[in-house]
């Protein structure tokens, strides 16, 4: 083997080294870029079944499970706590748990929803940031268990107000951890460092829907973008200033889809709103976000979409759940299925493929095709309701449903 031959042999191993570490990462909500895409390639074929590795009991919530350093991380609820868990991958040997008591309110109409927690952890840096259903934010040492700091507002806000408690997903950026936290009367979003605790900005305004934030570049500036319980809005990462805001009422500041961004489009959707695209110009100081089209016939609920290439793709509200392709470019509906199809999706980008988990454990595995809806494979991956999003490792996949966290293999 030639000098030249070996050097290009050494890159592509370091690559496929890099390529297989980013694969076994899922550090936040909706995966290692934010957005339900994933560097992990998905098989040339599907099985006919999944193969169940484990399965360990780790109690209720929606909060989605993280993976990092080959360690699994849950927020779940066990009687009257929240517990913060983590698990060996390979295994699902516990390594260490931590609780603390969390007494929960519910709004009078939402007596039949969980007790939470909803909001999924973020790791960086070594360390778990959790945040509670009742806005008690959490730093731990990911492999010591120690609680680093913690920063508690259940006193400050009136859980009552909200259907079903804080639910947006912490994201870290630029060393700090932003958290939006508030009920229906009014709200902060507030920036802290990650290291220490100590708060770097704060702004306050609009109360929290249920939406989990991005940070993106917006003509030249970092922002986090996010749904409150009644707008749009675009906040400065480095000083916490309101750049833009736009309003986005909810009859039941049911605010929950995670925006998306395409090109210079940000993409939001409402279950009564539709969905819309909406470019943000710069003239100076001043900046003023402009809808760019809307289409009311696609409608998201809980269910936040996956963009590839022009093409949005996501579970519809309307009749009774209806699978989508949407133009990004022009917002027209390129197909949908007839409906049905469920209450809610988490869905995956991976190569070539979708992956829908529904809330009735189907995990649906479909082509990812401007052309229509083409299932690949269909899976039942638990027995009782998956309302949490699932981690998709490549050939792994890890599956939270009502009361247990389990690895399926596709090998």
């Amino acid at each position: 083997m030639n000098l030249l031959k070996a050097s290009l042999y050494c890159t592509l191993l370091v690559g496929l080294a890099g390529h297989a570490a980013e694969a076994q990462e899922w550090s936040q909500w909706r995966g290692p870029s934010r957005d339900g895409t994933v560097a992990a390639p998905a098989p040339r074929g599907w099985p006919k079944e999944l193969k169940n590795v484990w399965k360990v009991g780790v109690g209720g919530g929606f909060s989605s499970p993280v993976v990092s350093e080959g360690r699994i991380v849950v927020h779940s609820r066990q009687q009257e706590s929240e517990v913060v868990s983590v698990f060996d991958l390979k295994t699902g040997k516990p390594l260490w748990n931590s609780s603390y008591p969390v007494p929960f309110s519910k709004n009078q109409y939402a007596i039949e929803m969980g007790k939470g927690p909803n909001s999924t952890p973020v790791v960086s840096g070594g360390r778990v940031y959790t945040l509670g259903v009742s806005a008690i934010l959490s730093c731990f040492d990911l492999k010591s268990a120690e609680l680093k700091w913690r920063k508690d507002f259940s006193k400050e806000i009136d859980t009552s107000k909200l259907f079903t408690g804080t639910a947006m997903s912490p994201v870290v950026e630029k060393g700090m951890v932003i958290v939006h936290v508030g009920d229906d009367r009014r709200g902060s979003v507030i920036a802290f460092d990650a290291e220490t605790g100590a708060e770097k900005w704060k702004w306050e305004g609009d109360g929290p829907g249920y939406a989990s934030p991005i940070v993106v570049d917006l003509e030249g500036t970092r922002q986090l973008v996010t749904l409150t319980d009644r707008s749009a809005v675009g906040i400065s990462v480095d000083s916490g200033r309101l750049l833009w805001k736009m309003p986005f009422p909810d009859e039941w500041n049911e605010n929950i889809v995670t925006p998306i961004l395409y090109r210079k489009t940000l993409i939001f959707s409402g279950v009564r709103a539709g969905t819309m695209g909406v470019r943000v110009a710069r003239s100076g100081d001043q900046w003023t976000p402009e809808k760019l089209w809307h289409n009311p016939e696609l409608a998201m609920y809980m269910s936040s979409p996956v963009l590839d290439g022009d093409y949005l793709f996501g579970l519809s509200a309307k009749k009774k759940g209806q699978f989508f392709c949407l133009d990004a470019k022009t917002g027209k509906t390129v197909w949908a299925t007839t409906g049905r199809e469920g209450q809610n999706a988490a869905v995956v980008s991976a190569g070539k493929n979708l992956l829908f988990l529904t809330a009735d454990a189907s995990l649906i595995v479909v082509n990812k095709s401007a052309a229509g809806f083409e299932q690949v494979a269909r899976y039942t991956v638990a027995d009782t309701p998956t309302w949490s999003h699932p981690v998709f490792l490549g050939k792994r996949i890890l599956i939270k449903d009502s009361a247990n966290l389990s690895l399926w293999s596709l090998e």
